[in-house]
This record gives C-alpha cells, sequence and structure tokens, in this order.
C-alpha cells in the first residue's frame, strides 16, 4: 500500500510509502493518506500519531508531479464536486488539507529526509517536528509556476521568522535540518537511525499524561491561535474549568502527593 500504518500501543505509525518517487503523493495516496488520519481520530483506542516516509532520503516529495497534470474539468466544477470526484477530477489538494480534519490528538511529524511541497505542508500540519540530520525543507512551488495550496504559505509564516519564510516561498529554496532547527521549524534534530524510536519517546510522554488534558491542549491550540489574547485567555479558564473537577485531576496531585506515577483513565 502506498500508505501503511503500524499500531504500537496507543501510538500509531503512519508511513507514507512511494519510496520509489521519494514519497511524493499522486491522488490516490492522497486519499488514502486521509483516511488513514480520518480512522485515527475516530478511533478512541489511539492517542497520538506520528507521520513518516519509507526509506531515508524522504518524508514527502509532495505532490506526485507526473501524475497531477491540469486535467480538462473546469476547477470550479472539481471543486465543488463530491469529495472523491473533485479529487481525481483536479482538486486533489483537498485530499491533504489535513487543518480541515480538526484532529484532536497530537500529530508528530518525523521528517526522515526531504520534506517539499505538500510534505512540508503536512508537517506544519503536525503538532511536533523532528528530524535526522538530512532532512530538508521547502516549499518549491513559485519554480513551477504554483503556489502552495494546503496551507503552506500560511503555516510557515506562522511558525518560523517572517523573512525566513518569505524567502523560502519567493525563491524555492530549500533549507537543512540544522536551519530549520536554528529558527524553529523542528524542535529535534537527532540521528536517522534514532528517528522513530524519539518520536516513539515523545509520543510515550505525551500517552504519559492525563488525556483529557492532551486533547485540551490540543483543542486551544486549534481554536485559539487566531484569536485576540484576551479572547485565547479567556478560553484557557473555561478549558481549565472543564477539567477542574475531573477524577484524572484528582488523580494527578494525588499522584504527585504520594511520589508515584499517576494513573489516569481518561475521566
Amino acid at each position: 500500500m502506498t500508505v501503511e500504518t503500524e499500531q504500537i500501543d496507543e501510538i500509531l505509525i503512519v508511513r507514507i510509502n512511494r519510496p520509489e518517487a521519494f514519497n511524493a503523493l499522486d491522488p490516490e495516496s492522497m486519499m488514502l493518506l486521509r483516511e488513514k488520519l480520518i480512522e485515527f481520530r475516530d478511533d478512541p483506542e489511539l492517542a497520538v500519531a506520528i507521520i513518516t516516509g519509507t526509506g531515508d532520503r524522504a518524508f514527502c516529495a509532495g505532490a506526485d508531479l507526473k501524475h497531477t497534470t491540469a486535467p480538462a474539468t473546469p476547477f470550479a466544477a472539481a471543486h465543488l464536486a463530491p469529495y472523491k470526484v473533485g479529487v481525481r477530477d483536479g482538486a486533489y489538494v483537498r485530499a491533504i488539507t489535513i487543518s480541515e480534519l480538526a484532529i484532536p490528538k497530537p500529530l508528530i511529524a518525523a521528517v526522515n529526509g526531504h520534506a517539499l511541497g505538500g510534505g512540508l505542508e503536512i508537517a506544519l500540519d503536525c503538532d511536533l517536528r523532528i528530524a535526522a540530520p538530512n532532512a530538508t525543507f521547502g516549499l518549491p512551488e513559485a519554480r513551477w509556476a504554483s503556489v502552495p495550496a494546503v496551507g503552506g504559505a500560511s503555516q510557515l509564516l506562522r511558525a518560523i521568522p517572517s523573512a525566513v519564510a518569505m524567502k523560502m516561498l519567493l525563491t524555492g529554496d530549500r533549507i537543512d535540518a540544522a536551519e530549520a532547527h536554528r529558527v524553529g521549524l523542528v524542535s529535534d534534530v537527532v540521528p536517522g537511525h534514532e528517528l522513530i524510536d524519539t518520536a516513539l519517546a515523545l509520543a510515550r510522554r505525551i500517552t504519559a499524561n492525563g488525556p483529557l488534558a492532551v486533547r485540551a491542549i490540543k483543542t486551544l491550540a486549534l481554536r485559539s491561535f487566531d484569536l485576540p489574547l484576551t479572547q485565547s485567555i479567556a478560553m484557557e479558564q473555561l478549558m481549565w474549568g472543564l477539567l477542574r473537577d475531573t477524577s484524572d485531576r484528582t488523580e494527578g496531585r494525588r499522584a504527585f502527593t504520594e511520589r508515584r506515577d499517576p494513573r489516569y483513565r481518561g475521566a
């Protein structure tokens, strides 16, 4: 399959599996990736997902340019058509707009090589990004007379300093893992052979926390990001109030007092 999954306890590894094409996505694999992420979102037994690519050359090189040429169908017809019809008729960007899925669980991008175009946009939709030393990041759409269409420009400008983001967008140039770490695009750079283990360790640290608190933090990140500060703080206080009387919060305080690991139930 072009997108494979592996479950380890509460963690799902989602692996883009087209190494012969630098894990670039054709419309069919875009739809499959979306389906796997929806399954993750809706599965109550899963808490964190790790997205990565097969091999050590590429995380995802974006849309497969050989299989995403402009079709005869007018864009308006494809954009307004039912989802699957629209994707196959040229509006394929609809399939990898992960932000529309409103996934209330943490996503970790384990960037094992090139993250270009739609590949970088997928990584930007993740909550945490870690990279191997050979990773590169870029939005080269301008070189091919196009623009990022899955939030790449908007999210990159929010993730790193605007001067760096605009240089990447206007030139199509890439940055390497060290520069990505320096400007804050990734949190960690680790040896390639340790990348998945590091991502799993991060995921396990997350799943050890109160599950309702983790989802509340992700919800705050999604819903308060573009709010004025006063409204954002008000939302934080409401979310704090929702969690205040939960049994997990009581258990957390009891575990702290008793100097033991908490036993959370998600209630």
